[in-house]
C-alpha cells in the first residue's frame, strides 16, 4: 500500500483516434481506441472511454469493489464507444466520478453517455448500470481536485469543441493534449500552457505534415495534429518526454515504426504510444508493457 501511495503510473489501454482497427497489421500498436490510466498516490483517474476501456474494466474485475475518476475530453464515438461496455460500472458497490465539459449545444457528459445508449442504438439503457455513477460538469479552465492531485484544462482547437488536461502530483506532471489540430502561423498557448515543463506530454499525432498537407486528400479542418507539430511543442514547452498519441487507423505497425525512428531523430526522448504500455513518472524509466497488452 505505502508503494501506491507513492506512484505515478500511466497505462494506455486505447491508442488509436477515429475508429478501431484490430487485424494483423496493428497487433504491435494495439487498434483500441482512446483509453488512459492513471494511477497517482493511491487514486486512480481515467482519461476518455474509447474501446480500450472495455479492456481496461475487464483487468479491474479483480481489483472490486473500485472507485475511479473518469475524465472526457470530448464525446466524438472513439472517446466514449467503450463505456457501454465498462464491465466494472455494471457492478453495485463500485463509484465513478465521471468529468466532462459541457458541449457547444448545451448538453452534459451525461446526457450524452445517456444517449448513446438508447434504442434503437443500443439494447440496455446506461440507468441499468448498477455501480454508483457521480457525473460532474466541468468549466473550460476549471480545476478538479482529488485530493491532492490537481487536474488542469483547457479548450483545444477541435470540431465541436475537446479539452486537453494537465495532472500534477508530487513535482510531477503529465499532460493529456488529444484530438487538437495545430494553427498554421502559430503554436496554440492552451497546448502550450498544459504541457510546460511536463514530464510527459501525450499528443495527436494523428497525420504526418505529408499526409496533413495532401493536396488530393487534405485532412486541413479535421481536428487533428503532426508529429512534427508535436516536436515543435514538446520543445517550446520544455517537455521532458513527448508520446505520439491517437494514430490513424490506417496506419500500420510497420508505418508507426517509421513515424517512431523519425520522431526520435529530431526529439530523441519520444515515443510512439503502444496499448499496455507503462510509464512511471517517479523514476521516467524505459516503458514497461502490461501483460494483458495485445
Amino acid at each position: 500500500m505505502a508503494e501506491a501511495q507513492n506512484q505515478f503510473i500511466v497505462r494506455f489501454w486505447g491508442v488509436r483516434g477515429s475508429i478501431a482497427c484490430p487485424g494483423p497489421e496493428t497487433v504491435s500498436y494495439g487498434g483500441n481506441t482512446s483509453c488512459i490510466e492513471m494511477l497517482i498516490g493511491g487514486h486512480r483517474l481515467i482519461f476518455d472511454g474509447g474501446t480500450g476501456l472495455r479492456e481496461l474494466g475487464l483487468s479491474l474485475l479483480r481489483e472490486m469493489p473500485l472507485e475511479a475518476n473518469l475524465f472526457f475530453t470530448h464525446s466524438h464515438w472513439d472517446h466514449i464507444q467503450g463505456f457501454p461496455f465498462f464491465v466494472p460500472a455494471f457492478v453495485p458497490g463500485n463509484r465513478f466520478y465521471i468529468y466532462g465539459a459541457i458541449a457547444p449545444n448545451g448538453s452534459t457528459i451525461e446526457q450524452r453517455l445517456n444517449d448513446q445508449m438508447l434504442h434503437p442504438n443500443f439494447p440496455v439503457p446506461l440507468q441499468i448500470m448498477g455501480a454508483d455513477l457521480k457525473f460532474c460538469d466541468i468549466e473550460i479552465g476549471e480545476t478538479v481536485r482529488v485530493e491532492d492531485i490537481k487536474v488542469e484544462n483547457a479548450l483545444l482547437n477541435h470540431p465541436g469543441e475537446a479539452v486537453g488536461y494537465r495532472v500534477s502530483w508530487n513535482g510531477r506532471v503529465a499532460a493529456y493534449v488529444t484530438d487538437t489540430e495545430h494553427f498554421p502561423d502559430r503554436l496554440d498557448e492552451n497546448v502550450l500552457w498544459l504541457a510546460r515543463d511536463a514530464d510527459i506530454m501525450i499528443y495527436d499525432a494523428t497525420y504526418t505534415d505529408e499526409e496533413y498537407h495532401n493536396e488530393k486528400s487534405s485532412k486541413v479542418g479535421w481536428g487533428h495534429s503532426t508529429w512534427q507539430e508535436a516536436v515543435k511543442v514538446a520543445k517550446a514547452a520544455n517537455v521532458k518526454k513527448l508520446i505520439i498519441f491517437h494514430h490513424d487507423p490506417i496506419h500500420s505497425d510497420d508505418f508507426m515504426d517509421r513515424v517512431q525512428l523519425d520522431t526520435q531523430a529530431v526529439f530523441p526522448n519520444s515515443i510512439v504510444a503502444r496499448e499496455g504500455m507503462e510509464i512511471d513518472l517517479m523514476t521516467m524509466d524505459q516503458p514497461a508493457y502490461l501483460e494483458t497488452a495485445s
